[in-house]
């Protein structure tokens, strides 16, 4: 299995990156830049929409959320995302800030598609960093770098 890993130091608190990790309004800052639907609790979905308002791009079962993981399953959306995991492992630093440790795994091989994604999750991971070090957000569409239109 492959995967898309992500270390980020993030200048904010734990408890700020858990919030944009786990909760609907959070992802909308920074990644989809359009509502999230659905139930951010454990066991819940939340869906994801980009170019198309009316169809979820991605959507995801909630695995755990907790202050030192979030994590998720894609349960519908791209192919080669069915049953992907996606982790967000925060530790906290001794200034204050957040080590975020970030996973796309149990890809079935590596891809043209993964290499696009991997691009498209550091883009939006470094605008969760700047949003949560105050320096505002750069959320869908103006995050993406590699597009498949």
């Amino acid at each position: 299995m492959a995967s898309i890993l992500h270390r980020l130091s993030i200048d904010a608190p734990p408890e700020l990156v858990h919030q944009l990790a786990a909760t609907k309004q959070g992802i909308e800052q920074w990644w989809t830049g359009r509502p999230v639907t659905g139930d951010e609790e454990i066991g819940g979905r939340l869906s994801v929409y980009f170019s198309d308002p009316t169809r979820p791009a991605a959507t995801f079962e909630i695995l755990e959320s907790n202050a030192a993981e979030v994590r998720w399953r894609c349960v519908a959306g791209p192919g080669e995302w069915i049953d992907t995991r996606i982790t967000y492992s925060l530790k906290p630093r001794a200034d204050g800030g957040t080590t975020l440790l970030f996973s796309h795994s149990d890809w079935e091989q590596e891809s043209e598609f993964m290499n696009g994604c991997s691009t498209n999750w550091a883009s939006y991971l470094m605008s969760l960093k700047s949003g949560a070090e105050g320096r505002g957000f750069m959320a869908y569409p103006d995050g993406e770098i590699s597009r498949w239109d």
